[in-house]
């Protein structure tokens, strides 16, 4: 591990160097193409820079310490001695969660999809409440979120939605929400008091470069209706809507958010595209189930991954078993704190089968 850090090391200041070059500061795309490569190793040179600096100190008490006659002085270096030593593992760790091979879709954008489950039109509400919340998140994070289409009912819930996500690694945060997410609260409706158990299943697609999924349009069924719902005066009066059928695959999306048929043929592309991509990536899994044992989950449509429990105003993740008691704002878009933990949980055991490997 040390050996590939030091060439790491070489490569990040021969980055350095070629940046500050004058060739690079009188051709922008180069540059620009070397700075995006420094940062991406900025965080691994950090905690090295902290490994060596941990490494070095301890070495430097070590030295002390054999010379030290005064009692005191001599505790206090022991103190500092079984510091360094404690927090030198547990650096040397962070480096090799770092030096980790990345998920090649950890940049890409999203296109994200919930749909009502079990539960009626609580399951709807509900829904329309997930949607509302990854908005607010991705609204937090500085994302830009493109509605694609919506399926709702008369009380406000949804059928189905769809949206996309454009911003700096969303697919790296996103991705662990993927599977049913299972709400327990009293119903507005239930005149009982009762609590009653809906679902939701939310499905996270990276979206796929033109060059990755080709799409014969020969394999395409496209249909034109008119949109429905909220919207305004084009509503009902134009066929803008489109709905694309994937032939050989079953793979059916739909757009109505635009007044012009040409954009919402084009986010339904971009949707196939997600769609095509991400059923490429299931089937590539499969000949990998034992790395896909070692994540945070399967990423299974039909795997529970989270209750939403408001009575006792707490959210269990069960996949870590991690449980936050602020409901409210957690519901508002705060998921800072479950998502980190979900990504740190899936660093640590990609590392335990890598170790085993």
């Amino acid at each position: 591990m040390f050996n590939r850090l030091k060439i790491i090391k070489q490569k990040f200041d021969a980055l350095a160097a070629a940046i500050a070059a004058p060739d690079a500061l009188n051709d922008m795309p180069r540059r620009i193409a070397l700075c995006k490569e420094h940062s991406s190793l900025q965080p691994v040179m950090d905690e090295y820079g902290g490994y060596l600096k941990a490494e070095a100190d301890l070495r430097e008490a070590e030295g002390l310490l054999r010379g030290e006659t005064d009692a005191g002085m001599r505790e206090f270096l022991q103190g500092e001695i079984d510091a360094l030593a404690a927090a030198l593992p547990k650096l040397e760790e962070n480096l090799k969660i770092l030096l980790l091979p990345p998920d090649p879709d950890d940049d890409k954008d999203v296109i994200v999809e919930v749909r009502a489950g079990a539960g009626g039109d609580e399951a709807g509400l509900f829904g329309s409440e997930i949607v509302r919340m990854y908005k607010m998140y991705a609204a937090l994070k500085g994302w830009r979120v493109e509605d694609i289409d919506a399926n709702v009912t008369e009380l406000g819930g949804v059928k189905e939605y769809s949206f996309s996500v454009t911003g700096k690694k969303v697919f790296s945060l996103m991705k662990f929400e993927s599977g049913v997410h299972r709400v327990q609260r009293v119903p507005e409706t239930e005149t009982q008091g009762r609590v009653h158990t809906s679902t939701v299943t939310v499905a996270v697609l990276p979206e796929a470069e033109d060059v990755k999924i080709e799409i014969n349009e020969k394999d395409l069924k496209i249909d034109t209706y008119r949109s429905s719902g909220a919207g305004g005066q084009h509503v009902n009066k134009t066929e803008s809507a489109i709905r694309i059928t994937h032939i050989p695959t079953g793979a059916v999306v739909a757009c109505q958010d635009e007044r012009s048929q040409m954009k919402n043929r084009d986010k339904a592309m971009r949707a196939l595209r997600a769609k095509l991509y991400d059923l490429q990536k299931t089937e590539a899994d499969k000949n990998y189930s034992g790395m896909r044992k070692a994540q945070v989950g399967t990423g299974d449509r039909s795997e529970r991954i989270r209750t939403y429990n408001f009575p006792q105003g707490r959210v269990t993740d069960h996949r870590i078993g991690l449980t936050v008691y602020n409901i409210a704002e957690f519901m508002n878009g705060n998921l800072d704190e479950m998502i980190e933990a979900l990504r740190l949980a899936d660093q640590t055991a990609k590392l335990a089968a890598a170790v085993t490997e």
